[in-house]
């Protein structure tokens, strides 16, 4: 493994009716569901380090803030970007953020744990 700060990744979005509170459950309105973009947040600090671990390794979730700042109605672009911020042993430390044009939509920070897949899974069973 071979993790330092400054990895980055970002993708880019368009807000889709499944993407939306109301199709989620989350709340009954046509905007972005806060799950929806706690989902692609870590989807980007996922690919940020993706081909950074060492064969049989993978990440998961341990920690997560978000603050959702604003609504974004289906058909918005949005572009999630995440870096990685530090590294302690296996913990791996992000923060993202999520914009569209015109704003800030949300921010917060992931912590990941390196795990090697095999052993997590057979813990699972």
């Amino acid at each position: 493994m071979t993790l330092e700060p400054g990895l980055r990744s970002s993708m880019l979005i368009m807000v889709e009716r499944s993407d939306t509170a109301a199709k989620v459950g989350s709340g009954d309105v046509p905007v972005l569901a806060t799950p929806r973009l706690l989902a692609l947040a870590e989807m980007v600090t996922t690919q940020a380090v993706r081909k950074h671990l060492a064969p049989g390794e993978t990440s998961v979730g341990t920690r997560v803030e978000l603050d959702h700042l604003a609504a974004s109605p289906v058909g918005t672009h949005v572009e999630i970007s995440a870096e990685l911020t530090a590294v302690d042993g296996r913990r791996l430390f992000f923060s993202f953020t999520a914009r569209d044009r015109a704003k800030l939509v949300g921010k917060g920070t992931i912590e990941r744990v390196v795990v090697d897949r095999e052993k997590f899974l057979g813990r699972l069973s």
